[in-house]
């Protein structure tokens, strides 16, 4: 009986801390999910909700000649676009999985998508946020997305 309660102590620990890390990661990926509830809907005020005064955007492709580019965008430039989006364009960015990693008050979410523009399929790539527990609430601090039109599932299903 000695050695089960040290065990049953520890299993229930074990237990405890799981449920709390799942819940992060629940708190983390909601986050996520309502940066891109505003930029499908074209609500620049949703995707403000969640971005934190200081974030950093990049975007990163090839061009047509094969240079690797990397823009820079910012905050005010991202949520002005969305907020001037035309009526008429439904964006579409179809988030194919998560990878969420917690470590204290740092979060990293890797997120590989296919976009869509009027149903269309515009071009595939990865997501990476960080995101930054700011005293109780998550905040997206940094945004890299890399953009490709070639060696994208969405492509291969259609042949």
């Amino acid at each position: 009986m000695q050695k089960i309660i040290p065990f049953l102590l520890l299993l229930i620990s074990s237990l405890v801390i799981t449920a709390q890390e799942k819940n992060e990661q629940q708190e983390v990926k909601k986050v996520i999910e309502t940066f891109f509830i505003g930029l499908h809907k074209g609500d620049s005020t949703i995707m403000k909700s969640t971005l934190h005064k200081d974030i950093k955007i990049q975007t990163t492709f090839t061009n047509r000649e094969g240079l690797k580019n990397l823009n820079t965008q910012s905050r005010q430039a991202l949520l002005t676009g969305v907020a001037n989006k035309k009526p008429e364009n439904v964006y579409l960015e179809k988030l194919l999985s998560y990878d969420i990693k917690i470590d204290g008050n740092l979060a990293s979410v890797w997120t590989p998508y296919e976009f869509y523009l009027n149903d269309n399929f515009s071009h595939c790539g990865a997501n990476s946020f960080q995101l930054f527990n700011n005293n109780g609430k998550w905040q997206i601090i940094y945004i890299v997305d890399m953009r490709r039109r070639d060696n994208c599932k969405a492509l291969k299903d259609k042949k």
